[in-house]
């Protein structure tokens, strides 16, 4: 049995499975909002709140964990902890509570992400587009099968385009919509930078995981949109009714009370890259970086050396024109 722990920049997740019958069965499944990554773009420091809401968080997965006997527990930080200055001290902290965090790359993230992905997928030959908005970072891959083409990692998230674009609660509809065509281009000039090699290769179909992506799925779903699915035209449909709903403190259908906070940020990330990358439809993917973490454990565990998980990400093969 193994654990796997993904700490992003917004939600801390916890995944403990087994290898049953050749498929990966999942045991327990936790997740809690913990925003470490609140105001890092900003200040460059994980703020004095984040960091106890962070370890409280660790010391309950620590309880859960516990009650397991496992064969391996790693614990993966990703863009928050890659460019906070504290980092270090709270990977130290972590270690005090009994959980060692192994700080990954972007382009591991990326890599670890798209094993994820695939795994909850058909076997199929076509060409796949990856993409997981996280909080602090936006993780783009073509592939086909195992195979990856062209993986990015670029510095943009939910949670810093909130802190960057949308820190006055108190704006109005009109005022919201500005920001979001701000926020929006801005987002779309980043996705630019890489779109064009992607767009030379081609793919035949989009997938995205992560919560800003299932939000704004659920959203497109509560306005009559295939369940599951986000066109170009549901992000376009559903701007005026985030606007409103932020501005006037209403409810909209498919929006979480506690997602509310990223709508803003989460429709302007992903509107922005789908204008780069000119896609028009895409699917939500329930699977993501810590199910792609889970994969590479038990599939690996045979071969696995005794400091794993310090070493073990050199066994994820990068092709060679990464």
């Amino acid at each position: 049995m193994h654990a796997c722990i993904d700490l992003g920049s917004n939600s801390f997740h916890l995944l403990i499975g087994e290898w049953q019958a050749g498929e990966i069965r999942i045991v327990e499944r936790l997740s809690e909002k913990v925003q470490l990554g609140e105001d890092v773009a900003i200040t460059g420091r994980i703020s004095d709140a984040a960091f106890r809401r962070g370890k409280d968080c660790l010391q309950r997965f620590k309880v859960l964990i516990d009650q397991y006997t496992l064969r391996h527990c790693w614990a993966v930080g990703t863009n928050t902890f890659r460019i906070a200055a504290n980092a270090d001290l709270f990977v130290d902290q972590a270690r005090e509570i009994g959980i060692e965090i192994s700080v990954i790359s972007g382009l591991e993230e990326a890599m670890l992400i798209y094993a994820g992905v695939i795994s909850g997928l058909p076997k199929v030959k076509s060409k796949r587009l990856v993409i997981d908005i996280g909080g602090g970072s936006t993780e783009v891959i073509l592939g086909r099968q195992q195979e990856r083409f062209l993986t990015e990692s670029l510095a943009i998230g939910s949670v810093a385009w909130r802190d960057r674009f949308f820190a006055n609660p108190k704006a109005d509809t009109a005022q919201i919509i500005v920001s979001m065509k701000q926020a929006k281009t801005t987002a779309r000039k980043i996705f630019n930078a890489v779109a064009p090699g992607f767009k030379r290769i081609g793919w035949e179909d989009v997938f995205a995981s992560s919560g800003t992506v299932k939000m704004l799925a659920n959203m497109s779903q509560g306005m009559g949109f295939p369940e599951a699915a986000i066109s170009s035209a549901a992000l376009d449909a559903l701007q005026l009714p985030i606007a409103k709903a932020i501005a006037d403190g209403t409810e909209l259908s498919g929006l979480k009370q506690s997602r509310r906070d990223l709508a803003l940020a989460g429709w302007s990330v992903l509107a922005g890259l789908l204008e780069a990358y000119e896609i028009h439809n895409l699917h939500y993917s329930n699977t993501a970086l810590r199910e792609g973490m889970l994969d590479f454990m038990v599939r690996s565990q045979e071969t696995m050396p005794q400091d794993f998980p310090a070493s073990g990400l050199p066994y994820i093969d990068s092709p060679e024109d990464e």
